[in-house]
């Protein structure tokens, strides 16, 4: 994924300090081409960082819309940049029960399901689980 703006850029138009953790965090799943858990990111990361500064960066960046958590299912969560840097829209993740790899699947179509009158979402998580192409050749 392209990183558009730079992280101090990106982080101070959240107003939200440029903290090595933060940065190292947007960094590693900037130059990743799929969703990682927080283990693989944790073990890209300078060590210097401790379990609860990883946590709460976590949660700033949740918190702040410049990242997302998937939940594949109660074993399984992955984190990935926020599609089109950051900004707030529902979106397909496809999952490979092979190889584990998950990806954001970016398309101009929504992703949300008409709902029945009255009702109101706020979030859409749609997973698609089957093969990749990779394992499937």
């Amino acid at each position: 994924m392209k990183k558009e703006p730079a992280i101090r850029e990106l982080l101070h138009s959240h107003n939200l300090r440029t903290t090595s953790c933060r940065q190292g965090i947007l960094d590693i799943l900037g130059n990743s081409s799929e969703a990682l858990t927080e283990q693989d990111i944790k073990t890209q990361l300078d060590s210097q960082h401790d379990r609860t500064t990883v946590y709460r960066s976590f949660k700033t960046l949740i918190d702040n819309n410049l990242i997302h958590k998937i939940v594949v299912d109660n074993n399984l969560v992955k984190y990935a940049l926020n599609p089109k840097w950051y900004s707030q829209h529902d979106h397909v993740h496809f999952y490979c029960k092979q190889c584990d790899k998950l990806v954001c699947i970016e398309s101009e179509q929504q992703a949300g399901i008409p709902l029945p009158e009255g009702f109101s979402a706020s979030e859409t998580e749609i997973i698609i689980k089957g093969t990749c192409k990779t394992c499937t050749e």
